[in-house]
Order: C-alpha cells, then structure tokens, then sequence
C-alpha cells in the first residue's frame, strides 16, 4: 500500500514583486512563455520590481467566517452559513531600502523622494494605496531534467494593514515584517490566482 507521493512535498522560498502602478487587473501580469522560468520573466517586465530577499518565506492565509443558525430541537448548532471571508499574505522583507518600507506602510510614491522617506500621516478620507503583487516559488514535482515545476501567485489588489516597525539594533538585521490584506477585484470578485506549472527544458 503506497503511503504517499514525496514528490508532491514543496520545499523553498519565494520571490516576490510588486507591480509599480499599482493594483493588478484580471490578466494584469505577465504571459507564461515557454521554457522560460517565470522569475525570468518577471525581472524583464519593466512593470514589476523585484523586492528581494525576504525571510521566513511567503504564507497566504484564508480566514472564512460562518454564520450559526440554533435550533431549539439540536443541542448543537443544525447549520453553518459563510457570512465572510477575508485573505491575508504575509513576508519579512529583509532588504530594508526605503522603497520596501514604502510598500510595506502603504505609502504613495510621492512620499519618497530623492532618497528622502517622508513619514505622513494622511489625511481624513485619503484613498488606501493598493499594488499588485506576483510570488514566484517551487512546486510539486521531482527534480529531473525538463521537469521544473514552479507555482505562481497573484494578489490583484493587496493592501498593507498592519503595524510595521522599523529597527536599528545591534545584533539583529533590520527587516520589515508586512501583511497585506488581498481585496476582490471588481469584475470578477477573484482575490488572484495559484498557478502550477511546468518550466520544458
């Protein structure tokens, strides 16, 4: 009796990039094109900027919420409806150049300038900035000549939410820690896209 396929075990880091107009539409990233590994193509897309090292890898979250309906004849609770939903991804980047904590506090463009990180507060009733973002990481597969799996993600709307903290320590690096919550997009009400696919040598 077969226990399982190790083959299907993934093991690895990401890499991520941030798309630099902003939020992604449905088809917003790069074509796949044959035989060349997606990272390849994300660095060549003008577009996009790769936001280097990260640590502690890349967790996408997906947090469902129910509704309970009681009733008096079931001790317990008779059904279960979806009132909610909410994804969440989060990363450490731990290249700590001012254009990540840009992205990782959800500042405009404009409050970086000539290496200058201008740290606003906003004003009442400002637009949240929003980006696409596209994760590239390994996938099921083995490791044999012509067979390369690789899994993409894609956050079409992706908004920074929680607190960020900047550090100078003495024995620590400083990173930044970032969650970013994944918004529907319009049209379709899809937050992105897991794709696996096969790199052909």
């Amino acid at each position: 009796m077969a226990l399982g396929n190790s083959n299907n075990i993934i093991v690895g880091a990401a890499q991520l990039w941030v798309h630099k107009a902003g939020a992604l539409g449905v088809g917003g990233n790069p074509s796949f094109v044959s035989g060349t590994k997606y990272a390849t193509t994300m660095d060549a897309d003008t577009d996009f900027r790769n936001l280097g090292y990260t640590m502690n890898g890349l967790e996408i979250s997906f947090q469902p919420d129910f509704g309970e309906v009681a009733v008096d004849q079931v001790l317990d609770v008779a059904k279960l409806f979806k009132q909610g939903m909410q994804v969440n991804l989060n990363t450490t980047f731990a290249e700590s150049t001012l254009e990540n904590l840009l992205i990782a506090v959800a500042g405009a463009d404009s409050d970086l300038e000539d290496g200058v990180f201008n740290m606003k507060a906003g004003t009442l009733g400002e637009c949240p900035v929003e980006r696409g973002l596209v994760a590239v990481g390994p996938g099921t597969g083995d490791c044999e000549e012509g067979s390369n799996k690789e899994r993409v993600y894609v956050a079409y709307r992706a908004l920074s939410i929680e607190n960020v903290t900047v550090s100078a320590k003495r024995d620590e690096a400083t990173m930044f820690e970032v969650s970013f919550r994944l918004l529907p997009e319009d049209s379709t009400g899809s937050y992105g896209k897991i794709i696996d696919r096969t790199v052909s040598a």
